[in-house]
């Protein structure tokens, strides 16, 4: 039971066509249960949107490597709503694999190239004590310029920020993401 009540319609004018906004369109599936539940507070969702839609829609990152920041970030936190909302919508769209997307989550071996491994190493980084290591940065600085850097560190913070939200609100996935894989024993 979410701590805080996502909104059901029938919505307001208003909140309709916020929540319209949020969603790309042609999408087969109501609004997304975090979009319902920001909309509790709806000039706090119009500011969030501004920066959410920003990174997924007008970065420079690669759309690979910010999933892979994403997925990973998402994964670290505990966030199986947000991870499985990417995994579905964004994974494959991205290129990557359903193994791939499993690794993020369970550390399994997964065919990564170097650059893509130094991405789960700098959201790990973050995650674990909120910096990035002088030899990881110079490593991510042969791949990325300023303008992706700072666009990176303000992703895994972002998605962190998001998982937070999702994960005290206690917000149940939705129907049609997956779910974390379940461990393989050897």
């Amino acid at each position: 039971m979410p701590r805080i009540p996502p909104l059901d319609p029938p919505y307001t004018p208003e909140i309709a066509a916020a929540l319209a906004r949020w969603m790309p369109p042609d999408v087969a599936h109501d609004p997304l249960v975090l979009f319902r539940t920001l909309h509790r507070n709806p000039e706090l969702a119009s500011r969030m949107r501004v920066l959410g839609a920003g990174l997924l829609a007008h970065g420079r990152l690669p759309a690979r490597d910010r999933e892979i920041i994403i997925d990973r970030t998402c994964a670290r936190t505990g966030c199986e709503y947000e991870w499985g909302v990417h995994a579905a919508t964004f994974g494959e769209a991205a290129g990557l694999s359903r193994e791939q997307l499993h690794a993020t989550v369970s550390d399994d071996t997964a065919p990564w190239s170097p650059k893509e491994r130094l991405l789960l190493s700098a959201a790990d980084e973050l995650h674990d004590s909120a910096r990035i290591s002088h030899r990881t940065w110079t490593a991510l600085a042969e791949h990325y310029d300023e303008e992706q850097l700072l666009e990176l560190l303000v992703l895994a913070g972002w998605y962190r920020t998001i998982s937070q939200l999702i994960n005290t609100l206690d917000l149940d996935n939705e129907p049609w993401a997956p779910t974390f894989p379940t461990p393989t024993t050897p």
